[in-house]
C-alpha cells in the first residue's frame, strides 16, 4: 500500500508545458525531474501539455486547424484539441517505462474532472479522485493529460487557454499535494521578461498577492485561474526551469484553511 501522511498521499504534482514535451531530448530533462520527485516525495502525479507550439505536428494550435469545419462544431474541436495532451501523455508514459519508471496513464473520465458542456472553455464542477488514488496505490507515478475534463455524459471538454495549469492546481488541491511544480523554459519568475530585458533577475520567493500582479498579461507564466485556485486552497507552487536543477521561484500561501466543496467528491 502507499505510504501516506496525515491520511493523504505523500506526493507531488509536476506539470510540464509544451516546450518541455516538445522533443525526446527535452523530455529526458522531464524524466530526470520525475525520477527525483519520486525519490523525494514517494509519489508523483505528472500533468502534461501538448508537445510544442503552433506549427509542431501535435501542438493544440496545429490540431485545431486540421479542418475549417471545427469553427462550427465546438464539440468535435474539443475532442481533437484534447488529443494533443493525450499524445504527449502516452509518449512520456512509454519513455518513463523504457527508463525503468513504472507508471499508470489515466485519461477521459479517469482524470476525474467533471465539467460543464461549455466546449472550448468548460467549467470544472467536481473533482473525483478515486481513479487517481487507486493508481497511486498501485504505482509511484501517474500520468495525466492536462487541459481537459469530461461532462457527466462522458464527452471530452477543454478548459480554455492554459488549462493544463488548472488541471495541476485542481488535482493538487484535491490530493493535498506537498507542492505543485510548474516547469517552464525560464529560470522561474523574473523581474522582467528575460527574452526582452537582459537585466532580468530571478525572484526566489513571492506571496500570492505579489504573484497575481505579474499575471495580468497575455502570456502569464502560470494561468491566472490556476494561480487563483492554488491560492484558494493554500498550495505552495514551485516554478522551475525544465532544463536545469536550479531552485526557481516559490509561491507561498499566507495561511491554511480547508478546501471548497468542488473538491469534496471522491
Amino acid at each position: 500500500m502507499t505510504r501516506r501522511k496525515m491520511g493523504v498521499f505523500t506526493m507531488i504534482i509536476q506539470k510540464f508545458g509544451g516546450m518541455a514535451m516538445q522533443s525526446e531530448a527535452s523530455r529526458k530533462h522531464c524524466i530526470l525531474h520525475i525520477r527525483n520527485a519520486i525519490r523525494q516525495y514517494n509519489k508523483a502525479v505528472i500533468v502534461v501539455s501538448a508537445m510544442g507550439r503552433a506549427g509542431d505536428a501535435y501542438a493544440t494550435d496545429t490540431l485545431i486547424t486540421l479542418t475549417s469545419a471545427f469553427k462550427s462544431d465546438s464539440k468535435a474541436k474539443d475532442l481533437v484539441a484534447a488529443c494533443g495532451e493525450m499524445i504527449a501523455a502516452a509518449v512520456i508514459s512509454a519513455e518513463l517505462e523504457r527508463t525503468g519508471i513504472e507508471n499508470k496513464l489515466l485519461y477521459g473520465q479517469s482524470i476525474g474532472l467533471e465539467t460543464s458542456e461549455n466546449f472550448g472553455d468548460a467549467e470544472v464542477q467536481a473533482v473525483h479522485t478515486s481513479a487517481i488514488e487507486k493508481a497511486l496505490d498501485e504505482t509511484s507515478c501517474v500520468i495525466i493529460p492536462g487541459f481537459q475534463g469530461t461532462t457527466a455524459e462522458g464527452d471530452i471538454t477543454t478548459l480554455g487557454r492554459g488549462g493544463s495549469d488548472l488541471t495541476a492546481a485542481l488535482l493538487g488541491a484535491a490530493l493535498k499535494a506537498q507542492f505543485i511544480e510548474y516547469y517552464k523554459d525560464v529560470p522561474g519568475v523574473m523581474t522582467y521578461n528575460p527574452k526582452e530585458n537582459a537585466d532580468a533577475v530571478l525572484i526566489s520567493k513571492l506571496t500570492y498577492p505579489e504573484f497575481h500582479q505579474l499575471l495580468n498579461n497575455s502570456h502569464p507564466i502560470v494561468q491566472k485561474k490556476a494561480a487563483e485556485t492554488a491560492e484558494q486552497h493554500h498550495l505552495t507552487l514551485h516554478i522551475r526551469n525544465t532544463f536545469s536543477m536550479d531552485q526557481g521561484t516559490l509561491i507561498v500561501p499566507a495561511i491554511h484553511h480547508g478546501s471548497s466543496d468542488i473538491l469534496s467528491t471522491r
